[in-house]
């Protein structure tokens, strides 16, 4: 299992969130409404009041799920971040392979 982060607007967090679960990239995603970003674009320093995203997934997934974000995240260049998970409870990944199958 892996985590992936979605940094998104807030007014497209759950249309994301949505599709993915839709086309059963993922098993969950966690949206925290309310985040601010700052980063560097363009050379400056920028600001940006968002929403994560926390969606987990399996590993054999992220290429898929990357591209189905890529094509509906309206940023240019959107944070996809994933973390391999080292340990998940039993009846959290028993739940998790029977909705995901086996990928």
């Amino acid at each position: 299992m892996i985590v992936v982060l979605i940094t998104a607007p807030k007014k497209d967090a759950k249309k994301i969130a949505k599709k993915l679960l839709n086309k059963r990239l993922c098993g969950c995603v966690n949206i925290i409404d309310s985040v601010e970003s700052l980063f560097l674009w363009h050379g400056k320093i920028d600001r940006e009041k968002e929403s994560l995203l926390i969606v987990k997934t399996v590993d054999s997934l992220f290429g898929k799920l990357e591209e189905e974000i890529l094509r509906i995240h309206p940023y240019d260049v959107p944070e996809i971040i994933s973390f391999k998970l080292n340990n998940v409870s039993k009846p959290y990944a028993g739940w998790f392979k029977e909705e995901l199958g086996s990928c």
